[in-house]
């Protein structure tokens, strides 16, 4: 007796074509996993958010503020449209560390650890996924990366923690719980760059404290350098130790170099530019106005804290902060920004043209030519990202330009740091900064090859052709 072949019904047809469908546009390429991951956490955020039990009276939150909120946290962004502290619950503050949290380590980075913590290895896809997001050099090291990632986060965020819990205990007279829940909560933001304070004045009433504001500063610059660097660095005694080399990667070196001037730079410009502004640093004694300048230069970076007034800066320094915002800080960090090596791979293809030569290098090493490449395409993906929010902004609000300017290279950049106009955008306004946050988090290279349907390999070449520049 012969069996018939199950003929499999419609609605099963319609459904396996729904799942390859939806594996090629958002699984198929590991870019596209990240994006897809980033948008879930937002979603899940949002849900949570807009429950009564997150907001501090007991009502249920609005729409677009529960999806503001968890995009600014997701993307480590920290603008927000109520203040944290006193709008949110117990649990609704416990949901926003935990999206920033995850935002800043990694939707694939967790999602990796997780699976290398419970089953003890990885998957090639789940290693794929992981090495797009952390900028793993290969697969081999996958494993290694997320390892040293969890642990430089655990380390950083629980000394930070423990050195403002200890000063806020000792030196501002907060009950044992309240010192502990506040540092911890400021730390695993600072680390993360994500600019979520509890204070509606962010940390303007410790800008004299520099047992405050240094160790946020440090947490900031060290979430912002990039794991990549942070973990050649815990390495690097070990591999001198077995293997006598004593070089540093390009990397590395390109990272803390360009970092460590535009931090300098950054922070003596603003000081000698708000010196005698009297909102600003005017009512410090000096050495006070150095310690206000380097930590805004170092929140500039994408962290969003703020010690002083932004509103109250002359327009010279905000045009200083969106530079260093739209720089942002390291690869494969917790910060945004277009980044420090890719702004100092530009500098340096600049410093080759003027000088005729052929190629272009920096410290002592030739860059390949698809680096150029793509430190092109993320510039000007975030110009073009910029502007266009502007544009779209200066339409639905009625603020000054330099304001809306600032607030869009500060969602961009994921930096969080506003002149004051965040809370009084419209809807539609708030829904332009929502994308602009996300898209700075994710960056422009990775968004587009994530929306990119299919690649294609060109089998022949263009005749070549040079038209006029400049």
């Amino acid at each position: 007796m012969s069996e018939r072949a199950a003929v499999p019904s419609a609605g099963a047809v319609r459904r396996s074509r729904a799942v390859r469908v939806w594996h090629a546009l958002f699984l198929a390429h590991p870019a596209r996993t990240v994006v897809t991951g980033f948008a879930a956490v937002v979603l899940i955020g949002t849900v949570l958010l807009t429950l009564p039990v997150a907001s501090e009276d007991g009502s249920p939150t609005g729409l677009v503020t529960a999806l503001f909120t968890a995009t600014s946290a997701v993307c480590v962004t920290g603008l927000v449209v109520v203040d944290t502290g006193t709008y949110w619950s117990a649990f609704g503050e416990g949901v926003i560390l935990a999206l920033f949290q995850v935002g800043g380590f990694g939707i694939m980075t967790m999602a990796s650890l997780l699976g290398l913590l419970l089953s003890g290895k990885l998957r090639l896809r789940m290693q794929l996924t992981a090495q797009a997001e952390t900028k793993s050099l290969g697969i081999g090291d996958v494993r290694t990366v997320l390892l040293g990632v969890a642990g430089c986060t655990l380390m950083v965020e629980l000394a930070v923690g423990a050195v403002l819990a200890l000063r806020l205990r000792f030196g501002y007279g907060e009950s044992l719980g309240d010192a502990v829940y506040l540092g911890f909560f400021h730390a695993v933001s600072a680390f993360n760059n994500a600019g979520f304070g509890l204070h509606a004045d962010s940390l303007t009433q410790y800008a004299r404290d520099p047992y405050m504001t240094l160790p946020v500063a440090v947490a900031v610059i060290l979430g912002g350098i990039g794991f990549p660097v942070l973990l050649e660095w815990l390495r690097h005694r070990r591999r001198r130790q077995l293997t006598g080399r004593r070089g540093w990667s390009l990397h590395f070196r390109l990272t803390v170099l360009t970092t460590a001037v535009l931090l300098g730079l950054g922070a003596l410009l603003t000081c000698a530019l708000e010196w005698g502004n009297d909102g600003t640093l005017g009512r410090f004694d000096w050495h006070e106005k150095i310690l206000a300048g380097f930590f805004h230069s170092a929140m500039s970076r994408t962290a969003g804290f703020n010690s002083v007034d932004i509103g109250a800066m002359t327009d010279a320094t905000l045009l200083l902060t969106c530079m260093l915002m739209f720089i942002g800080g390291g690869s494969a960090g917790t910060a945004g920004g277009i980044k420090v090596s890719t702004f100092a791979v530009l500098g340096a293809a600049m410093v080759a043209e003027v000088r005729g030569e052929p190629n272009s290098g920096v410290l002592g090493r030739k860059l390949a030519p698809h680096v150029l490449r793509q430190a092109l395409t993320v510039a000007l993906g975030g110009v073009g990202f910029v502007l266009s929010a502007t544009l779209a902004l200066l339409v639905v609000v009625d603020e000054p330009f330099e304001e809306v300017l600032f607030e869009s290279v500060s969602a961009f950049g994921t930096v969080g740091l506003s002149t004051g106009i965040t809370a009084d955008l419209p809807t539609s306004g708030q829904l332009i900064v929502i994308v602009l946050m996300f898209v700075g988090r994710l960056g422009p290279v990775t968004l587009v090859s994530a929306l990119a349907l299919r690649e294609r390999t060109r089998r022949y070449q263009l005749p070549e052709e040079r038209p006029v520049i400049g």
